[in-house]
């Protein structure tokens, strides 16, 4: 079973169900394999912050590992919408991890939810410089500290 063109169909059947024109191509080039949605209706299945395509992302996993348990988790993504917002976090925490090591001094991060604190998390995992911390807490959204990994005496 191709994991992929099985959710692919899936995507395609909910948003022609819902009454959208979209278009929808397959990028396995990432980490997980990505479905990019292009459309002219864009804004609306992004949502405010993009609530609506984190909500079409889980709904598409759901119904993915309904059918098989063992399916990869499948990125949704709308006309490069969260590529490009992925971009700019992680710029951000470079930016913040810069000043750290230039002042020495911890920096936190604004609130994140669980998948954004997981790119940047993953994103310094290797950093011989800096690494991360959040708090293990049932909040939803969280702070991400950036600091030294072996600070100055």
């Amino acid at each position: 079973m191709n994991h992929v063109l099985v959710a692919k169909e899936i995507l395609d059947t909910m948003l022609g169900y819902l009454g959208f024109a979209v278009s929808i191509e397959v990028d396995p080039s990432r980490d997980e394999p990505c479905l990019h949605i292009f459309t002219a209706e864009g804004d609306f299945l992004i949502g405010k912050d993009g609530d609506r395509i984190d909500d079409i992302q889980y709904l598409v996993n759901r119904l993915l590992q309904a059918r098989d348990p063992s399916a990869p988790r499948i990125r949704v993504d709308v006309n490069h919408h969260r590529s490009m917002d992925e971009d700019q976090l992680l710029e951000e925490a470079d930016r913040v991890a810069k000043r750290v090591l230039n002042t020495g001094q911890p920096a936190k991060l604004p609130p994140l939810n669980s998948y954004h604190r997981r790119i940047v998390h993953n994103h310094f995992a290797n950093h011989p410089q800096v690494k991360t911390w959040s708090p293990s807490d049932d909040a939803r959204y969280k702070q991400i500290t950036i600091s030294q990994k072996n600070p100055p005496p």
